[in-house]
């Protein structure tokens, strides 16, 4: 986008300067022709197109979905207001803190310029927009009811957001206490185990065998330290790698839905995201196979998405939706049942409304349960580590006197 100087004639005949930022000059032409001005010059103002901001790779250029959930209820709200939704993303473009999120709205601001539905102007940025926000925004602009339709997307990326949040602080304390206690336990190995080693060495006899195995485990990392990290880091690399394959992907999906403390907390989150996702969608008026085969792109885990897909598969053939889904584990026997009624009544939008919010709380209840189970386990296993090893390092001193020659 530059900024360009023009010089129009009004109807009444005088002559008015001024600028206006735009993509290119054939636009600025087009934009001042329909608001029933003559353009006589237009030129683009020096330094316009140099204009840059400092980012940091990977930092200021990223959009979070709490950016875009602000975005839609913004959008939202002028829209309402009867605002023109091409003066809605200049404004949009010119107040959204994020510089990344700000360009994408002066592009799609172009786009919708040229004549494009918001819909396709969105869809030509899938890493910011997914298929599910397009989708409801075509379904809104099809029925006129944009507005509505943002507020429920902000609503539903909000409480994404809300959901991401809960499970990522249910897993930051352990990590947390566990990565001090790699840390915790490195340090002493290298550095304070050995100025044990170097005094009972001097001392001679004996040592008992919880303190040689400490320092017989401490000569090895000593020694292969380096080999160690390099080790773990390329496990690290070749797991992820692992992990961003189809098989790989998979196959970890199914091992976190067993892993006994966090499985059960992976299988809520993944139906919340389900019926959430599905219900927004259906609420907003997108077909039911356009829906499924969204959903499946978007609950995050891909043994839900392969069951989404045999069900949207199994709709095409003409069944219905919670029939197919009882032949699924990964859907609970509540959850087929209050689609069931759901599709007997008409409401299958409202039951999935009422499966989320229920989910939703389950998740809740769910982190606080394990917050409080994983605070005192983790506890343990620090103050047992490092209490074994200072007891190990110690016990000598407890028979000092058989240790001197």
């Amino acid at each position: 986008m530059s900024q360009f100087a023009y010089k129009v004639r009004d109807p009444q005949g005088r002559v008015l300067e001024g600028s206006l930022e735009a993509a290119s000059a054939d636009l600025v032409s087009q934009r001042l022709r329909e608001l029933g001005y003559v353009p006589i010059a237009i030129e683009a103002q020096k330094g316009s197109a140099l204009k840059t901001d400092i980012k940091i790779p990977g930092l200021t250029d990223r959009i979070k979905l709490k950016d875009i959930a602000i975005f839609s209820r913004q959008f939202a709200t002028m829209i309402n207001s009867g605002l023109s939704l091409l003066r809605t993303l200049t404004v949009l473009s010119e107040q959204t803190e994020n510089n990344a999120l700000a360009q994408v709205a002066r592009d799609v601001a172009a786009d919708v310029e040229k004549g494009e539905s918001l819909s396709v102007a969105l869809a030509r940025h899938p890493k910011v927009f997914d298929r599910l926000y397009v989708a409801m925004v075509k379904a809104g602009e099809t029925g006129g009811v944009l507005d509505s339709v943002l507020v429920q997307l902000a609503d539903t990326i909000e409480k994404q957001v809300a959901l991401r949040a809960k499970v990522k602080s249910a897993m930051t304390y352990p990590v947390a206490v566990m990565g001090l206690v790699v840390l915790i336990l490195i340090g002493m190995l290298l550095f304070v185990v050995p100025m044990f080693e170097k005094m009972y060495s001097e001392l001679g006899g004996s040592l008992p065998m919880p303190t040689q195995v400490l320092i017989d485990v401490s000569n090895i990392v000593k020694k292969f330290f380096i080999f160690m990290a390099a080790g773990a880091g390329l496990l690290v690399f070749l797991f992820r790698r692992w992990t961003n394959t189809d098989d790989g992907r998979r196959a970890w999906d199914r091992i976190k839905l067993k892993l006994p403390i966090m499985g059960g907390l992976v299988h809520k989150t993944a139906i919340t995201r389900f019926s959430r996702t599905l219900e927004s969608l259906l609420h907003a008026g997108v077909p039911i196979l356009e829906a499924l085969d969204i959903t499946s792109e978007t609950v995050g885990n891909a043994v839900m998405e392969d069951a989404v897909i045999d069900v949207l598969n199994r709709v095409k053939a003409g069944e219905t939706m919670s029939g197919p889904m009882q032949d699924h584990d990964i859907f609970p026997g509540m959850v087929t049942q209050m689609l069931a009624v759901g599709e007997e009544t008409g409401a299958i939008d409202t039951m999935l409304d009422k499966i989320a919010q229920f989910y939703e709380r389950e998740v809740e209840a769910t982190v606080e349960a394990l917050t409080s189970l994983l605070e005192p386990l983790l506890i343990v296993v620090l103050g047992g580590t490092i209490g074994g090893m200072v007891v190990a390092l110690y016990m000598p001193m407890f028979n000092i006197i058989n240790l001197i020659e």
